[in-house]
């Protein structure tokens, strides 16, 4: 269960997202490896596309290059024209001022850059970006081919079975997005595990979300393990899955590093006990949220445009409570849900479909709010 990752994308700051603490972050980084774990993952486009380089400043100058790994990732959503591909690769590896990367994904595989919106095509296929990975790999400049993937399980189905160079996905992966609707980090799991593909597990505790719960979900933890952080309840539910190379966590403290690793490093499967408990502390998470679950649950069964209605208004919701609701990972799975099915952009507006529950109550006004902000937050 040792596989903890540096993720690179909550750094500490001074006075701007590109302005690094070094000074902790040197900590953070010497911390990291010093407690055994090797794996940093980054981005062309985090803090502003200065990640890599704080990675390079950090990790890479400073370390032998055999010491660590490092991941990152070409910016599929950017929309790179293909004469820029090439480019942009070459820019990551001098940011990074490394000769090789480790792990490399194409960032954000989903429903609208893979098959566009209209369902012909998207930007990854019609810039051949899986046949560019490919020959970075063969030239060296790659030691594994990845993809970070935020869609449905069905369409994860296919991308893996059309691609067999694929050797690991990354995907949110928590206690709530395990049994999301849209996020369907379950599912999709199992789908990698099928395939026979590694995982890489990011936002292990929901971009810090599952740090902090409601007094009542953290009374239910603190009654079995009351010397346990929160977070590390959602760590540990993670780095107790099969096949995973890393479980990612956004450190932004060195104290955050060293409670990361300290829990990593006891770490042992979940008892039964507190499974229940975690369970029951998600229940009340969620039952927190401004469209309780219990209240979700009569409207199984409806549709808004080919989108289970209880899916809608559950990423909806769970959003409202997270640090920072405009980025969570559930804004964007509801433009992808909807154009799998109806092959629509909906940012360009959708017809009007009334929702009506089984008991004749007109819930539209309610489903549309939850579409309408989910659609001015996606990213």
């Amino acid at each position: 269960m040792k596989n903890l990752g540096f993720g690179m994308m909550r750094l500490p700051v001074l006075s701007g997202p590109t302005d690094f603490d070094y000074e902790q972050l040197n900590q953070m980084v010497d911390a990291f490896l010093d407690a055994g774990y090797t794996y940093f993952d980054t981005s062309f486009v985090y803090h502003n596309g200065k990640s890599e380089e704080a990675t390079r400043k950090a990790l890479v100058e400073r370390h032998p290059r055999e010491s660590f790994t490092v991941a990152t990732k070409f910016p599929t959503f950017m929309l790179i024209p293909e004469e820029k591909i090439e480019e942009t690769f070459q820019r990551q590896l001098d940011n990074l001022g490394v000769d090789y990367i480790d792990y490399y994904l194409l960032h954000n595989i989903q429903n609208v850059y893979y098959d566009g919106y209209d369902g012909k095509g998207g930007i990854v296929k019609t810039t051949h970006l899986f046949d560019y990975a490919k020959k970075w790999k063969e030239d060296g400049k790659i030691r594994h081919l990845g993809i970070s993937f935020h869609s449905s399980a069905k369409l994860l189905d296919r991308v893996l079975t059309e691609h067999p160079e694929i050797e690991f996905v990354q995907i949110a992966l928590n206690p709530i997005d395990w049994d999301s609707e849209l996020v369907q980090a379950g599912p999709c799991y199992e789908v990698i595990r099928k395939h026979g593909r590694k995982v890489v597990i990011m936002e292990a505790v929901k971009g810090g979300g599952l740090a902090r719960l409601p007094e009542d979900a953290e009374r239910v933890l603190k009654a079995v393990h009351p010397d346990w952080s929160i977070a590390s309840w959602s760590v540990r539910f993670c780095l107790e899955k099969e096949d995973v190379i890393a479980v990612l966590s956004g450190m932004s403290t060195l104290e955050q590093v060293l409670d990361n690793t300290k829990t990593a490093n006891s770490a042992e499967p979940l008892t039964e006990e507190e499974k229940q408990a975690l369970a029951e502390a998600m229940r009340l998470y969620r039952e927190s949220a401004p469209i309780k679950q219990s209240e979700i649950e009569r409207y199984k069964g409806l549709l808004y445009h080919g989108v289970p209605v209880s899916a809608i208004l559950q990423a909806y919701s769970i959003c409202q409570i997270q640090p920072d609701p405009g980025f969570s990972d559930d804004n964007n799975y509801l433009k992808n849900a909807i154009a799998e099915v109806e092959h629509v952009d909906f940012h360009k507006g959708l017809e009007k479909q009334t929702v009506i529950t089984a008991d004749g109550t007109d819930i539209t006004n309610l489903v549309e709010k939850a579409v309408a902000w989910l659609t001015g937050h996606s990213f």
